[in-house]
C-alpha cells in the first residue's frame, strides 16, 4: 500500500520508470517538463480514491502517471507561442524556450500517446484499464481539456458572462480533475454511489481550483507562483476576478470547496485527508 505521506515521491519514482530516457531532444524535453513537476495534485487524487473505495493502490500507480503525463503535456503546449506565450514555468524556463517549439510540440505529442500506454500497463482487468482509457480520453479530448482550451481561445478579447466562463474552465480545467477521481475509483472497482460522490467533489475541487488561479494571477507573487503574473489581463481574458471581483470570488471558490468536503460524507473518516486537500488548495499561494 502506498503511504499517503509519500504519494509524491512514489510518483516521481514511478513516473522515472514511465517516461523513457534518451539524449534525442524529445526525450530529453519531455523528461524535463516531466521531472519539473508541481503539485502532482491529479495523480494523488487517483491513488486516494483508490484507497478511499477500499483498495490497495500501488495498481493505480499507471493511471496516476498516465494523468500527469497528459497533464504535463498540456502545459507544454499552453505554454506555446500560439497558446499563452509563456517563458517561464514553476520558476524554470518553458519547454519551447529550452528546447525549441518543434522538439516542445513533438514532446507533448509524445507524452500524450505515452499516458494510454501506461494505462495498458496496470496490473488490473482488461476492463478496467479499458473504462480508464476510454475515461481518460474523454475528458482529455474536445468534450474535456481541449473543448475547454478551444472556448478559452474563442474568448479571448471577448466579454463573456459568468455561466460561459464557467462552461469554460469545467472542460478546460475541472476535466482532468475529474478523470483523476474517476480513475481512482476504476482502480477500486467502486460501486455507483461512490463514483458519484467522486464526481461531486472533483467539480466543487476543480472550480474552486481555477478560481484560485485567477486570484493568483492578479493576487499572486511570480516569484512565489514560478511564473508571471497578469497574464489574464494581457490576454485580455475574462476570468472570474474580471467578472466578479477579488472577494466575491474568494467567496464563490470556498463554497465551492465546502460543497466538495459535503460530497466525501459517504466514506466517513476515510475522506479527512481528501477534505484537508480541498482547504489546502484553497489557502495557496502557487
Amino acid at each position: 500500500m502506498i503511504e499517503r505521506d509519500d504519494y509524491l515521491g512514489r510518483v516521481n519514482d514511478a513516473l522515472k520508470e514511465f517516461v523513457p530516457t534518451g539524449n534525442d531532444p524529445v526525450s530529453l524535453a519531455m523528461n524535463y517538463s516531466v521531472e519539473n513537476g508541481g503539485k502532482r495534485i491529479r495523480p494523488m487524487l487517483v491513488l486516494e480514491f483508490c484507497r478511499v473505495c477500499g483498495k490497495d493502490n500501488e495498481a493505480a500507480l499507471p493511471f496516476a502517471c498516465a494523468l500527469e503525463m497528459i497533464h504535463t503535456y498540456s502545459l507544454i503546449h499552453d505554454d506555446l507561442p500560439c497558446m499563452d506565450d509563456d517563458d517561464m514555468r514553476r520558476g524554470k524556463p518553458s519547454c519551447h524556450v529550452k528546447f525549441g517549439e518543434a522538439y516542445a510540440l513533438l514532446a507533448g505529442d509524445a507524452l500524450l500517446t505515452l499516458a494510454f500506454e501506461t494505462v495498458m500497463k496496470a496490473d488490473l482487468s482488461e476492463k478496467q484499464k479499458n473504462d480508464a482509457c476510454l475515461y481518460l480520453a474523454k475528458c482529455a479530448g474536445i468534450n474535456g481539456m481541449v473543448g475547454g482550451q478551444t472556448l478559452d481561445l474563442m474568448n479571448e478579447g471577448k466579454s463573456v458572462t459568468a455561466d460561459e466562463l464557467k462552461k469554460t474552465d469545467s472542460l478546460k480545467t475541472l476535466a482532468l480533475i475529474n478523470a483523476a477521481c474517476i480513475l481512482g475509483c476504476i482502480a477500486a472497482g467502486a460501486d455507483d454511489k461512490m463514483k458519484d460522490a467522486a464526481e461531486k467533489y472533483a467539480n466543487g475541487l476543480g472550480l474552486a481550483f481555477q478560481i484560485v488561479d485567477d486570484i493568483l494571477d492578479v493576487t499572486g507573487d511570480s516569484a512565489v507562483l514560478g511564473k508571471p503574473v497578469g497574464s489574464d489581463e494581457t490576454n485580455d481574458k475574462s476570468t472570474y476576478v474580471s467578472l466578479l471581483g477579488i472577494e466575491e470570488s474568494k467567496r464563490t471558490a470556498e463554497k465551492l470547496t465546502n460543497d466538495a468536503k459535503d460530497a466525501l460524507n459517504v466514506f466517513g473518516k476515510n475522506g479527512e485527508w481528501l477534505k484537508n486537500l480541498a482547504d489546502k488548495l484553497l489557502n495557496r499561494e502557487n
